[in-house]
């Protein structure tokens, strides 16, 4: 089953962190970076290339933020990561990203474990953290939804955002995707400008699942208020294996599509 399928990649791709740890999956995620891991004694060392075998021509302190990304090695973008076996994965060589400061007076390749997106951290509950129903396809729905939002998180390339196509044929109806276009942040956290956490995103209390439809809620604080965004989701059977795909969004009073 398709949907089967989707949740094998999902388990694969959400065993990162968090979303810090995706926004590494590709080099032109955030506009800024900031150290992190690193002991208020220590430095973080920034070489001329990327490995430890080039020699040491920079150094971040722990409390570096403000630093641009250029490039990162190896370079793949979700599309790519998500289309790798798990064996592919495991023999990939150590990430390294050429950083540079904000007066662009310094830069040098530094491990990739040792930055993270700069800004708000937007929390997003891990996989244990979720409700186990027990029921195979409601917990694979909301593995898919919460896959949702931390790839719209990471940022990327176009192509690798959950409201363009064709990436967004993986989380919603097939005759949705050309109305996505130009949307994200709204359909998401009913706002154009999010800084809060998702705290819980789970099968609907009353009714998580009725005549084939499931409903996953998400729970959610913004600038200090508390929102509830109320996923559906069905078989889509345009697409090959009929797997199950959002179909509407609800925030309150309104919903996409309208």
């Amino acid at each position: 089953m398709m949907f089967c399928k989707i949740l094998s990649s999902v388990t694969l791709v959400l065993s990162f962190a968090a979303t810090a740890a995706f926004a590494q999956i590709d080099g032109h995620g955030p506009d800024s970076w900031k150290v992190t891991g690193v002991a208020e004694n220590d430095v973080l060392n920034a070489r001329m290339g990327p490995g430890t075998m080039y020699p040491v021509i920079e150094t971040f302190a722990p409390d570096t933020r403000a630093l641009e990304q250029l490039t990162c090695v190896p370079y793949y973008t979700l599309r790519h990561y998500s289309a790798m076996t798990e064996a592919q994965i495991s023999a990939l060589p150590q990430r390294w990203c050429l950083m540079r400061d904000s007066d662009m007076t310094r830069a040098g390749w530094v491990a990739g474990q040792f930055i993270k997106p700069d800004g708000e951290d937007t929390t997003i509950p891990s996989l244990d953290m979720m409700k186990k129903t027990g029921d195979p396809l409601l917990d694979e729905a909301q593995a898919l939804v919460r896959e949702l939002y931390i790839v719209f998180e990471m940022g990327g390339e176009p192509g690798d955002n959950p409201f363009f196509p064709p990436t967004a044929a993986r989380y919603f109806f097939a005759d949705m995707v050309p109305d996505l276009s130009g949307h994200g942040s709204d359909v998401l956290y009913d706002a154009q400008d999010f800084q809060g956490q998702v705290t819980r995103i789970a099968p609907d209390d009353e009714q998580p699942m009725f005549r084939g439809m499931i409903t996953i809620n998400v729970d959610f604080t913004n600038f200090g208020q508390q929102s509830r965004a109320a996923f559906s989701l069905r078989a889509d059977t345009s697409q090959p294996g009929a797997p199950f795909r959002i179909f509407r969004v609800e925030h309150g009073d309104w919903s996409f599509p309208q």
